[in-house]
């Protein structure tokens, strides 16, 4: 009987230390944990968007409680619970819809602090950024102002009955989403519109780059000491664009950029000549690409937009495409096992971005 007693009290002892382990593990901590962003990957991949694939694992501790409808150039978001009460933001990516691929190439840059006109009833006043340098891409902004008018009386509701804790996750285009979300959420912490008990950590998967190096700086700033987590194939060609032009106009004020031509100025005659020939053969030409990406990925592209939205308000744009990769950088490295499952074909572009590549990778990290 004695060892009857010792034997349940050993048992209970190790539930309820198995238990204390599980209650303290529920506490969002920061830096990137392997199993946390497979879970949450899997969460990802339920999003029916283009690269969904019902044969995929499911996840195990979260359970999908809310899907939202359609929005905006067709972005939806998902809401998942575990037990614990951790909640998670889940962003879809692309779909096979023309207006999903529109809000990917309208890719000229607004302020990433301002206002967005975009409908008669809909006046987006929005705070990305402290710098008023930071610029940021202006489709997946659109996309962040309808779905955070969903969600923030989501995270409202679950703050009341005292869910505190928030992954926000996204891949892909729900990536790109997912920085501006969490600059915007974290933005209205910092200004007292929501509070600053709630903890936020975000991982933006297979994302590409949300905007210039100014918004960049800023948002690596708030989420630094492992807060936000950008995962991506080193193989993968999506986390390369938008495409990125820098020129004399990106740098700060403090470079030898800025007077570069008063500086050429100053030397001798023949000199002079050369250098100014050698400095605009330089500059001219990334200048005039920089022209031409925001006339073709902005002024020309917004026509297409306005059919989605027709009272959508031309922006004033931001004189720059130098897009950056943004956050702290987990790169998953192919090897020679990768390469075998997943043989590299030039006619199959999204063989690299697949969420089973980023699994088998996750894995192996």
């Amino acid at each position: 009987m004695r060892k009857v007693i010792v034997l349940f009290s050993l048992c209970f002892f190790f539930q309820n230390a198995l238990f204390t382990v599980f209650a303290q593990s529920s506490t969002l901590k920061p830096g990137f944990d392997k199993e946390e962003f497979l879970e949450l990957l899997k969460v990802s991949s339920r999003q029916s968007d283009s690269l969904y694939n019902p044969d995929l694992p499911a996840p195990k501790n979260f359970k999908m409680v809310y899907r939202s409808p359609e929005m905006g150039m067709d972005n939806r978001w998902d809401l998942w619970m575990a037990d614990n009460k951790m909640a998670c933001i889940s962003i879809r990516g692309t779909t096979l819809k023309q207006t999903s691929w529109l809000d990917n190439f309208y890719a000229a840059m607004v302020p990433a602090k301002g206002t967005l006109n975009i409908s008669k009833d809909f006046v987006f006043n929005y705070h990305l950024s402290d710098d008023s340098r930071a610029a940021v891409h202006t489709g997946w902004l659109i996309a962040t102002a309808f779905l955070s008018r969903d969600i923030l009386p989501k995270i409202d509701s679950l703050y009341k009955t005292g869910h505190k804790e928030f992954y926000i996750m996204g891949h892909s285009q729900g990536g790109a989403i997912a920085y501006l979300l969490t600059a915007l959420l974290l933005k209205m912490q910092k200004n007292g519109q929501l509070s600053e008990t709630i903890k936020f950590k975000t991982y933006c998967s297979a994302a590409p780059k949300p905007g210039n190096l100014y918004f960049a700086y800023d948002y690596e700033n708030m989420v630094k000491n492992g807060w936000a987590l950008t995962v991506t194939n080193a193989a993968d060609w999506v986390p390369q664009a938008p495409f990125s032009i820098q020129t004399v106009n990106d740098f700060v004020k403090v470079s030898p950029f800025t007077n570069a031509i008063a500086t050429i100025n100053k030397e001798p005659f023949f000199k002079r000549i050369a250098l100014k020939h050698v400095y605009n053969s330089l500059n001219n030409p990334t200048e005039k690409a920089n022209r031409k990406f925001q006339k073709y990925l902005g002024t020309k592209l917004e026509g297409y937009v306005k059919k989605v939205l027709p009272d959508f308000e031309s922006p004033n744009y931001v004189n720059s495409n130098n897009y950056v990769r943004t956050g702290q950088q987990i790169v998953l490295y192919p090897n020679k096992e990768y390469f075998e499952l997943f043989p590299q074909d030039e006619t199959k572009v999204w063989g690299n971005h697949m969420f089973e590549c980023y699994l088998f990778l996750t894995n192996a990290y």
